[in-house]
């Protein structure tokens, strides 16, 4: 039985590994007392108790959580910003390749991928790796997401009782074009330049929807919608977590509802638009494949069981 800790399980990400963790006779959960659990010498203890530890930190918080493991046979996994584009560290994305799924596999060390992230870099890393997309095009993202991936004072400005009427309409953000997602959507893609990108917040809990749009003239293989689709369909041919939809089916359903995957953990990838203007988009979950989904997945990658063991589907 794998012994887990989960530091900052009282957050948004920690709650939501908890609760995929109902019902597991595989795991024992290791618990802080809630008086210690800001002390870093009971979080150091608990840590190399663990044989798989989750880091549900601020950044700085868990760059000093992760220095604290003396255990070599202690996992780490970060769901914060911190550690993603560091090379010794696995990028916890397990369907991109076969390389990657490796390294989560056989890493001490892995690294939860962001919400935005994720849906950016299952469309564009295919595209780059395969030589379609030039690691020189000029990307734009456009992405709607669920109030919850802001955490729990964005939440609490949603939820509070006579909130502000302004929360009823759509939050536009991050026009400084420094949105914390954007080094690891440029590092593990391979692109040249970070993307354009365009993301809100609007009145749901969660659920994502991240579209790219593509002038088919700029790629290095000029390629038409049903040849993209079927190309993201064979390259995650037999992955459980990521669905490539028939071509057409974001047209036949009129509008594509950004919580459309609400409490499931896998993803969508649609494909619309003509041979000159593409229109591609992944539908998920901030906080499943977005998140503590995507964790709990590279958690059973390390104790060698099912991937969706203990995961919505």
């Amino acid at each position: 039985m794998a012994k887990i800790f989960i530091d900052g399980s009282e957050g948004t990400t920690g709650l939501r590994i908890n609760e995929r963790f109902a019902g597991r006779d595989d795991i024992e959960l290791l618990k802080i007392d809630p008086e210690l659990r800001k002390d870093p010498a009971e979080i150091k203890k608990l840590i190399n108790q663990s044989d798989v530890t989750f880091l549900c930190l601020p950044d700085a918080a868990a760059i000093e959580a992760a220095d604290m493991v003396e255990n070599e046979k202690t996992v780490i996994i970060d769901a914060s910003t911190a550690h993603r584009t560091l090379p010794d560290w696995a990028y916890g994305f397990p369907e991109l390749s076969k390389e990657h799924r490796e390294k989560i596999r056989n890493s001490k060390k892995i690294a939860v991928p962001g919400c935005y992230a994720s849906g950016f870099i299952a469309l564009a890393y295919p595209l780059v790796k395969k030589g379609i997309m030039p690691k020189d095009y000029p990307v734009s993202v456009f992405a709607a997401s669920g109030y919850s991936g802001g955490g729990k004072k964005l939440i609490a400005s949603y939820e509070e009782e006579g909130r502000d009427a302004k929360f009823d309409s759509a939050r536009m953000y991050a026009w400084g074009q420094t949105h914390k997602h954007l080094k690891e959507m440029k590092a593990i893609t391979g692109l040249e330049r970070e993307p354009l990108f365009s993301p809100f917040t609007t009145n749901y809990h969660s659920g994502m929807l991240v579209q790219v749009p593509i002038f088919t003239d700029l790629l290095s293989k000029k390629m038409t919608p049903g040849e993209l689709r079927d190309f993201f369909a064979s390259y995650y041919e037999g992955e459980k977590f990521i669905k490539v939809m028939p071509l057409g089916s974001a047209e036949e359903a009129g509008a594509l509802f950004s919580d459309g995957m609400a409490g499931n953990d896998g993803m969508e990838i649609y494909v619309a638009g003509n041979d000159e203007r593409i229109m591609l988009a992944t539908r998920f979950d901030n906080l499943g494949k977005g998140a503590s989904g995507a964790a709990v997945q590279c958690l059973n990658i390390v104790l060698s069981c099912d991937e969706a063991k203990g995961l919505n589907l």
